[in-house]
């Protein structure tokens, strides 16, 4: 791993520039995604017709492949046999597990409250991301900022765990039974949590599936070493791609509503914003107070702060339909989430002297 100075030094050493190209320009993409999609709702007046008649229960068959092909290759990256190296470390363990199951969830629940009381579709789009935590990007932030690679591998294979076994439980609770013991107004609003854990075992159950077989197998076949520097590189831009496709249709189904209402894309991006940095400072100065050294306090930070947009997006058009509120939210996450994570890399890699001499 590169030291901080080599990572902020130079042109070359910058934080963007030890990112690959696709990776780089990655909010160029989505907003070139988001552009496509729109120019050709207005060119295919009868897109909704044809993706309607290409539908199962509801969903979207192109759809659901673009979101299963962007789920797979994360999946497939994770070192599923260093899950018990994290359970030696009890404070990384308890904090990365209460901080992202108990907290984030809530605070999200509450932001979303606060900032889109009266946009009930936004609002519970919000509350479906805070409920997906990180296990993609958050590597790439990670490794960037100087984290331990270990321990952000072994977090993002308990989160995926995780989110199959708690998901629709936490949707159901911050959905549906929270805010009628608190007597907030859902607008109506009827949420089924099996259909939410139903969805949650198709596109996170399915390619978490798939992403195991593939480490276990191609392993086996070709060795860890070549397993990592060649197939892995071949099948991870494919995340992105099936990520632009899917947002090229929401945009494409979505575009009138999008070009009617900028100022509620501009409501859905403020409480994200405030979470990023909720989440984000709030766990670092945890890990220090802790007595973590850098590498942990950051892996933990970033892990907090990210979420599974992929996931998100997905729970969101199968449960309430692709020209859903609930999915426009989804959508205008990763735009948001990628410049002010790439901002905290230069944070978190200023504040590393405030460690100790040695981990520098």
């Amino acid at each position: 791993m590169v030291s901080a100075e080599e990572v902020t030094k130079g042109p070359d050493g910058s934080v963007v520039a030890r990112l690959s190209t696709l990776d780089r320009f990655l909010a160029v993409w989505i907003l070139l995604a988001m552009v496509v999609g729109l120019g050709l709702g207005r060119l295919i007046p009868g897109l909704n017709g044809v993706l309607a008649s290409m539908e199962v229960g509801g969903i979207s068959l192109p759809i659901a492949l673009g979101l299963l092909i962007m789920m797979y290759p994360v999946l497939a990256k994770v070192r599923y046999d260093r899950l018990d190296t994290v359970t030696r470390d009890t404070r990384l363990l308890v904090s990365s597990l209460v901080v992202n199951w108990v907290i984030g969830p809530a605070v999200m629940f509450a932001l979303a409250w606060i900032f889109l009381a009266d946009l009930p579709e936004y609002r519970t789009g919000l509350i479906i991301v805070g409920l997906a935590r990180c296990i993609a990007m958050v590597i790439i932030w990670n490794d960037l900022a100087c984290g331990n690679r270990e321990a952000a591998a072994v977090l993002v294979a308990l989160n995926s765990i995780f989110q199959v076994l708690v998901f629709g439980v936490l949707g159901w609770f911050y959905l549906d039974l929270l805010p009628g013991w608190l007597g907030l107004d859902t607008g109506g609003l009827d949420v089924s949590p099996w259909l939410i854990a139903l969805n949650v075992v198709i596109f996170l159950g399915i390619p978490l599936a798939a992403g195991f077989l593939t480490r276990t197998l191609g392993e086996k076949r070709m060795g860890r070493e070549r397993y990592e520097s060649a197939f892995l590189p071949r099948i991870g831009p494919w995340a992105l791609y099936g990520l632009l496709f899917t947002i090229v249709l929401l945009f494409a189904l979505q575009g009138d509503t999008i070009i009617g209402r900028p100022l509620d894309v501009a409501r859905i991006a403020i409480p994200l914003l405030v979470y990023f940095a909720l989440m984000w400072f709030g766990t670092f100065a945890l890990g220090k107070a802790l007595g973590m050294d850098y590498g942990r306090t950051t892996t933990l930070a970033f892990t907090a702060a990210g979420n599974n947009f992929e996931l998100a997006i997905a729970v969101a058009i199968a449960t309430f339909g692709v020209t859903s509120g609930q999915a426009l939210a989804g959508v205008v996450g990763p735009l948001i989430e990628v410049p002010v994570l790439v901002g905290l890399v230069y944070v978190s890699l200023a504040w590393r002297k405030r460690f100790a001499p040695a981990l520098r």
